[in-house]
């Protein structure tokens, strides 16, 4: 049977989290957890963008339950702030979508010194599950979903220079970030089950889609682009959501899976499952990503 959105019963009671939910693939996200009734958090950086996302999604929903949140995933410390205030806040999370990214900016180090890409689009992630995890209830309806990408088929990740300190090419330091993503996603899983916890960490990603992600792009390169036919096999923001939906709230998944869509070269069309590279498959070298990460957040699995 098709994902469809409709029939989610009602999620009333729920929280959900969603970093980057004010515009695209986050907006869209929030929209649909929003309409089956979860209350949903949207973190975000830019806090008037996000009360303008907000005011959007009550103008169609007004009974939607949604609260603004101070996050910037370039400073670990803001992690720990945006933590330290939910918890205050509320007792419990149900589901946490790491959707926020960035693509191909020119290299930056944040203030933690950690290659941008790989610091917002994976390593605070990691940071985020790990100290939130804890108020999950142990029920297979919880969920940790992280957001990949089909570049992660081409990524590598560089335990020699983790950083791009050395070398730094933005397509292959997004590589490396979106295929992180899903090595953490299945590390994730593996150690859930390992400790007897029901809650489960799936992974999504949207295929291609008209948002701001590839702002970082060259105007040169994006008017190219426009003279091929990759233009038309893209789908919109609401369509290119439903992997994320679909690993957020179907009965039918399991830890583990990795969602996207249906189409050709998984650009487009319904989600269902999606390939693996062999790579993001591979234990021991997302084993070694998830010690090197504790190590750089100062957070350990057992801590939780």
């Amino acid at each position: 049977m098709p994902f469809d959105l409709s029939t989610i019963p009602s999620q009333q009671g729920k929280i959900a989290i969603v970093t980057g939910a004010n515009t695209g693939l986050g907006y869209e996200t929030t929209l649909g957890l929003a309409k089956t009734g979860m209350k949903v958090i949207l973190a975000c950086r830019n806090q008037d963008k996000a009360e303008q996302a907000k005011a959007r999604i009550l103008s169609q929903l007004p009974k939607a339950e949604l609260a603004v949140m101070s996050l910037d995933l370039s400073q670990l410390a803001s992690v720990r702030a945006f933590v330290e205030e939910y918890r205050d806040r509320y007792s419990h999370l149900n589901l946490l979508i790491n959707n926020a990214g960035i693509m191909f900016p020119p290299y930056e180090q944040t203030e933690d010194g950690f290659e941008s890409q790989f610091a917002v689009n994976y390593l605070s992630h990691f940071l985020l599950t790990q100290l939130l995890l804890d108020l999950m209830p142990d029920k297979p309806e919880s969920r940790v979903v992280s957001l990949s990408s089909n570049a992660h088929k081409f990524g590598k990740i560089n335990f020699e220079d983790l950083q791009s300190a050395e070398k730094y090419s933005s397509v292959a330091a997004y590589g490396q970030s979106k295929l992180a993503c899903l090595l953490f996603a299945n590390e994730l899983n593996r150690r859930l089950q390992a400790k007897g916890s029901q809650i489960v960490s799936l992974c999504a990603h949207p295929g291609v889609s008209n948002t701001e992600l590839p702002r970082y792009i060259p105007k040169v390169v994006q008017l190219l682009l426009r003279l091929t036919p990759l233009p038309y096999m893209a789908h919109e923001p609401e369509a290119a959501a439903l992997p994320t939906l679909y690993a957020a709230l179907s009965p039918d998944l399991k830890g583990g899976d990795y969602l996207g869509p249906q189409g050709a070269l998984e650009m487009s069309g319904p989600p269902g499952q999606a390939p693996q590279s062999e790579t993001a498959q591979d234990e021991a070298i997302a084993q070694q990503l998830w010690s090197i990460s504790e190590q750089l957040t100062r957070r350990s699995f057992s801590d939780g």
